[in-house]
């Protein structure tokens, strides 16, 4: 720790320590040491985590930060007209987020972000995993709906 007011460098000692900001950091009362050639005066230091911004990589290889507003807008888009609560949609994207974050990864692709909205969304309404499916994976006619359709209902597709 260097002191504000005279620099010298790991001359100090800590007088004091307490939690601050509901525990997600410390605030240090601190000495700069005049036995081992410091001024003596006193000040404040704030210790928190630092946190790791999550990067989303897009298809075109782009990155951009993780915004939880634009994950739970998309499920929204989904989940239009359906019988399924603000709560259940909010906790969906924390579970999403907490199991990216579990992993340790610092970059997601939009490619596993859709697929673990999809997982998300096939057990809690139907035909809004279709809706979404139908968005993330391109669906280019009706052929492909109708493949969902069949193995959501778990029947054959049909010759």
């Amino acid at each position: 720790m260097k002191c504000p007011y005279c620099g010298a460098v790991d001359f100090d000692k800590v007088l004091d320590s307490r939690p601050v900001r509901d525990n997600s950091a410390v605030k240090r009362r601190r000495e700069c040491d005049k036995q081992r050639g410091g001024c003596g005066r006193r000040f404040t230091t704030f210790e928190q985590i630092e946190e790791l911004q999550l990067q989303v990589i897009k298809k075109h290889g782009g990155r951009e930060p993780f915004d939880r507003n634009k994950l739970i807008a998309s499920i929204i888009i989904a989940l239009r007209k359906r019988p399924v609560s603000s709560e259940q949609i909010e906790q969906i994207a924390e579970d999403i987020e907490r199991e990216i974050t579990n992993h340790h990864e610092v970059e997601v692709s939009t490619r596993r972000l859709g697929e673990l909205v999809m997982q998300h969304l096939m057990t809690i309404d139907q035909v809004a995993y279709v809706r979404f499916a139908s968005v993330y994976t391109e669906f280019e006619d009706a052929a492909q709906f109708r493949d969902i359709v069949n193995r959501l209902s778990g029947q054959k597709q049909p010759v």
